[in-house]
């Protein structure tokens, strides 16, 4: 396949470099330092298997994923309107846009801008990385992906799992990302707000009551709104700490970076529709208010 990435972060770099690994042209479509580095000595990616130069294609221009069979999608949430809109002109005719995001409704927003020759699908990922520099990916653990069902999922499905990662096609994903969701809100904002890694994070004082707390809202939330969530969340919440110990949330990694984060899309998102369906959300509100301030601060500097 002939492969973009749209955005071409941790998360974005991590699949199109195993699908690269797997001889799949690759082209990355990100910052210009990341470019510049990729362009230059490959893209670095190190797990605990392996650790190699990766050779792909990077790009500043969104006119990269001319040709793609595939998209990457993989901006942040906040971004997804503006970003299709950039590869809108260039896709080509029966590419498959597969949003990698956080969130539960990219996939609506991006195919409410692209027009229908192109199939929009959502997927769910599981896996920790990290921007460790410029043209280097850190990856962490895990690394499955569920995808939705759509005309070209299966042969996409089955290129992933010979590059190594493990994917599985599901009729449920909304479920899916609502889980992922849950996790997210029960872990992005505590991290991000003490900076800490999940394995340190949950042994904190009263952490285990806090989240809590969020994951039976977030459960209630989607109750309300007749979402199916997959798997059991208590269960999912705890392995999360178990099997990534030092991973630091997204939205850790983007307030360190001093950029904006997703948090509107996540425990946000949470309490607005809870005010819409009636649900309190007191812990969610909380966690977002204290990140929007971190977030605040950052923007406009420390007042007196």
């Amino acid at each position: 396949m002939k492969v973009a990435v749209m955005g071409a972060g941790a998360v974005g770099c991590y699949y199109g470099a195993m699908l690269a690994r797997a001889g799949h042209e690759v082209v990355l479509v990100g910052r210009p330092s990341h470019v510049e580095a990729v362009n230059a000595r490959g893209l670095r990616l190190e797990t605990k298997a392996f650790d190699e130069h990766v050779r792909v294609a990077a790009s500043t221009e969104a006119s990269a994923v001319q040709g793609a069979d595939l998209v990457l999608f993989c901006v942040k949430s906040t971004d997804s309107e503006a970003a299709a809109e950039q590869i809108r002109p260039h896709l080509v005719p029966g590419a498959l846009v597969l949003t990698l995001q956080n969130g539960v409704d990219n996939d609506q927003r991006v195919r409410s801008v692209l027009p229908p020759s192109n199939e929009v699908a959502a997927a769910v990922v599981y896996v920790a990385t990290e921007m460790a520099g410029p043209g280097h990916v850190k990856h962490h653990g895990r690394g499955e992906l569920v995808i939705a069902p759509s005309a070209r999922s299966e042969e996409v499905a089955r290129q992933l799992e010979a590059a190594g990662v493990p994917t599985q096609i599901s009729s449920n994903v909304r479920g899916s990302l609502w889980a992922k969701l849950i996790l997210n809100c029960a872990y992005n904002a505590l991290s991000a707000v003490t900076q800490l890694p999940y394995g340190v994070l949950v042994k904190g004082t009263g952490v285990a009551d806090v989240i809590r707390d969020v994951v039976a809202e977030c459960l209630a939330v989607a109750k309300a709104e007749g979402v199916d969530v997959v798997g059991d969340t208590d269960a999912a919440v705890r392995a999360i700490a178990q099997t990534m110990p030092s991973q630091y949330s997204s939205t850790a990694q983007d307030l360190a970076r001093a950029r904006p984060t997703e948090i509107d899309h996540l425990n946000g998102l949470i309490v607005r529709r809870g005010e819409a369906l009636g649900v309190p959300t007191p812990a969610n509100r909380v966690l977002f208010v204290m990140v929007k301030l971190l977030e605040d601060k950052q923007q406009h500097g420390t007042r007196s």
